[in-house]
């Protein structure tokens, strides 16, 4: 199921006795999470969740529909998408852009691209924007489908290139373009299928996810609104990348208040199964950036996903 608005838990009503309930607890919005306006959610039994309190959180200690979302999450594979704009006269668009990633098992669907983690202001002549694209299982990866809606004042766009890098698979991926998306240039198509350079494609050591708590302690003013990092350390001097775990202000102040657990699940670096130890602290940002920390879970999740 893709859903396109706001919501807590949509539920699908069947004619037989039972339904199905799709938890969700994720925002859909480009101010929020990770930008993205859709999801693809999976269901599960409503008895897993319903005789607990339904009251959102986002922080909270036994809330079984944060836990879904985390387990929904670490089944999801995450690509950052970029996108590279060419230098040619009036290459960039005002139009709305929409991609679609194909695999050899599924497809994302049309995914609209709103929150660039580059530029407000996106998609201008010789830039690069980035964003992030959360979907189930696609299997190998084959083809890009990179279009817009034609509209604005200046909907022509030339693009150089598309580069998918998945953390999770190891594997980042360029897609060549190198052609205009406009109604009076080139073909005058919109819509560009894009397939994988093999020779550019680059391999490295997949990240695997991590599900990180941190508790914050029940002492005065213990909570925090700054941003928390982390770095996690393995045998041989292996470490994970420092990594902040709010992706927004918003999510500073609702995470980290006193005597509350912290949950996320986060893809790094696989340090193995043997953790030494972890380095933790904030950007001291935000009007009460002091932090009383209790102490931290990890979990290292195994890489399959089943």
């Amino acid at each position: 199921v893709r859903l396109g608005t706001n919501c807590e838990h949509p539920q699908l009503p069947l004619a037989a006795p039972s339904g199905y309930y799709f938890p969700c607890q994720r925002w859909l919005a480009v101010e929020e999470d990770d930008g993205q306006l859709s999801r693809e959610l999976l269901p599960v039994d409503e008895s897993y969740v319903l005789p607990q309190s339904e009251e959102g959180g986002g922080g909270g200690d036994n809330n079984p529909l944060d836990n879904l979302a985390l387990e929904q999450k670490d089944k999801s594979t995450t690509f950052s998408v970029t996108i590279k704009t060419g230098v040619k006269k009036n290459a960039g668009t005002d139009a709305n852009v929409f991609i679609t990633l194909f695999g050899t098992q599924d497809d994302t669907g049309m995914t609209l691209l709103k929150s660039s983690k580059t530029n407000s202001d996106k998609f201008e002549r010789d830039s690069i924007e980035i964003f992030t694209v959360e979907t189930l299982d696609l299997g190998d990866l084959w083809k890009v489908r990179l279009g817009h809606d034609n509209t604005g004042k200046a909907p022509g766009w030339f693009v150089d290139w598309v580069e998918v890098d998945a953390p999770s698979l190891g594997k980042c991926m360029t897609f060549p373009c190198g052609r205009w998306l406009a109604k009076n240039e080139d073909d005058g198509s919109i819509i560009r299928d894009l397939f994988h350079a093999e020779l550019q494609t680059r391999l490295y050591t997949p990240f695997v996810p991590y599900e990180i708590t941190l508790y914050t302690s029940d002492v005065f003013a213990a909570g925090t609104d700054a941003n928390i990092f982390i770095i996690i350390y393995g045998c041989d001097a292996v470490c994970t990348q420092q990594k902040y775990l709010c992706t927004n202000k918003r999510e500073q102040k609702q995470f980290f208040e006193r005597k509350s657990a912290s949950r996320f699940i986060v893809e790094l670096e696989d340090v193995g199964e043997i953790i030494e130890k972890i380095r933790i602290g904030h950007n001291n940002t935000g009007m009460n950036p002091g932090w009383h920390c209790s102490h931290v879970d990890i979990r290292r999740l195994l890489p399959d996903k089943d």
